[in-house]
């Protein structure tokens, strides 16, 4: 059931950590550029190349990336953009980076990149990454920030590292709990019943579970790939995967054991299905299951799946531990230039700008369901207001952006290894019955000695 991250990945990110020290040792660490680059003249042609992991995904994903693109080249007729999936192996179990290190090791890196936010220090440090603080001034800066809609408070930091924006926050999401209402109402749950919390949501699903006879619920961030919202479970039962200063894995305290227990408790009560993330991405969809805690990422792939078998899909907040309060973190990702070239540099900004704009997150929140940073776009007049009214699926999504808390990188550059021990351990206790404090004790030795 469980996904196996190649073993040549780690050699790859060994071989490039190496490397990408020589190749980017100007910018690592700083990414300074020498000065504000130069606005483009009228005829002055310039083609980039974007790399986004959305475009790894058939459907509403990649049909709304391309159509963003089709528009910012009508906008910029002297700039073509290549739009280019992630390269390599490494895209399927999530490893983004890897794509750009080969692209860098062989001298083609893209010019502007979709990475996510736990590897923010390592795209800061060691890919080159060129500060969009440095590339541009602090009024255009801001000014983008800002505008009739601004980005919201808690996403606009989350690119920042050591003083400096280096990223520019793109598409992200909080967990959310969809589920099949009309499941549920077979099954006798009344439409108004109790989610808010894990006790509630286990009672819920093994009234589907006798109806069905087999498991209704999927929790996502207990798989591999799922780590962003598992860091969010930890934090909401009072555990924590690193400290505030960044110097110790957090993950094998007696609270993060627990954690992993109680979901442990709901496979063996017959509620909690074991599958990887590919098959929990098609399980709701499909009717295997009533309920999956995922990025709303899957809502439009969801909407879809619901009007084609005829069914009502619902969702809910993150649930919460009992006598506790629920701390979503947020998925997603990040645009980086990596570009060496002024012209790129500024053709790259000006792409940022428009993936970030009101009009982008008007088809991102609209057609895939991500969350719009620019949450004036669903009040009263916005150009999603209308839409948000009609879809109340957004809600849980939008009320947790005032909560929520960043996605935490880990220090160094063994990061993927430092999130696959801790994946790998959450389900050997969650689905396979391994002991929570022994394993989850173990695998934080083992993430310690990686970061030094």
């Amino acid at each position: 059931m469980r996904l196996r991250r190649p073993a040549a990945l780690g050699a790859l990110a060994v071989l490039a950590s190496l490397t990408l020290a020589s190749c980017s040792s100007a910018a690592a660490g700083t990414g300074s550029a020498a000065s504000v680059v130069p606005e483009l003249s009228d005829d002055q042609q310039v083609e980039i190349v974007f790399e986004s992991y959305n475009l790894t995904q058939a459907g509403v994903w990649t049909d709304t990336v391309n159509q963003l693109i089709s528009e910012f080249e009508e906008e910029h007729p002297n700039i073509s953009v290549k739009a280019q999936p992630t390269q390599g192996a490494g895209a399927a179990s999530g490893n983004y980076v890897s794509s750009v290190q080969t692209q860098l090791l062989a001298g083609n890196p893209p010019d502007v990149a979709q990475l996510t936010f736990d590897a923010l220090e390592y795209t800061a440090t060691q890919l080159g990454a060129k500060p969009l603080s440095d590339l541009v001034s602090e009024e255009e800066l801001e000014e983008h920030f800002g505008g009739e809609n601004p980005m919201h408070p808690n996403a606009k930091v989350l690119a920042d590292w050591n003083g400096k924006t280096y990223g520019m926050p793109y598409v992200f999401s909080t967990p959310v709990l969809f589920y099949n209402a009309d499941m549920l109402a077979a099954a006798g749950v009344p439409a108004d019943a109790d989610l808010s919390t894990w006790d509630a949501v286990e009672k819920v699903a093994a009234q589907v579970t006798a109806q069905t006879g087999k498991p209704s619920l999927d929790i996502n961030c207990t798989v591999k790939g799922g780590h962003w919202c598992m860091q969010g479970l930890f934090k909401s039962n009072g555990a924590e995967v690193l400290s505030d200063d960044r110097t110790k894995i957090g993950f094998g305290s007696p609270e993060a054991a627990e954690t992993v227990a109680r979901f442990a408790e709901m496979t063996e009560s017959g509620v909690l299905r074991s599958a990887d993330a590919a098959a929990q991405m098609e399980g709701l969809a499909k009717g295997d299951t009533a309920m999956i805690l995922t990025t709303s990422a899957l809502q439009g792939m969801f909407m879809q799946a619901a009007d084609a078998g005829g069914w009502s899909l619902a969702a809910a907040p993150m649930p919460a531990f009992e006598g506790q309060e629920a701390v979503p973190t947020n998925s997603g990702s990040a645009l980086f230039v990596l570009s060496d070239d002024p012209a790129k540099q500024r053709a790259g900004w000006e792409l940022i700008k428009f993936l970030t704009s009101d009009r982008a997150y008007e088809l991102i929140s609209s057609q895939i369901g991500y969350l719009p940073l620019r949450t004036g776009l669903v009040e009263e007049g916005g150009a999603l207001d209308e839409w948000a009214q009609e879809n109340p699926l957004i809600e849980p999504n939008l009320s947790q952006l005032d909560r929520m808390q960043p996605w935490v990188s880990y220090p160094g550059n063994s990061y993927v290894q430092v999130d696959d021990l801790l994946a790998t351990a959450v389900e050997e206790v969650v689905y396979y019955g391994k002991p929570a404090e022994e394993t989850m004790t173990e695998a934080a030795e083992r993430a310690q000695e990686l970061i030094g």
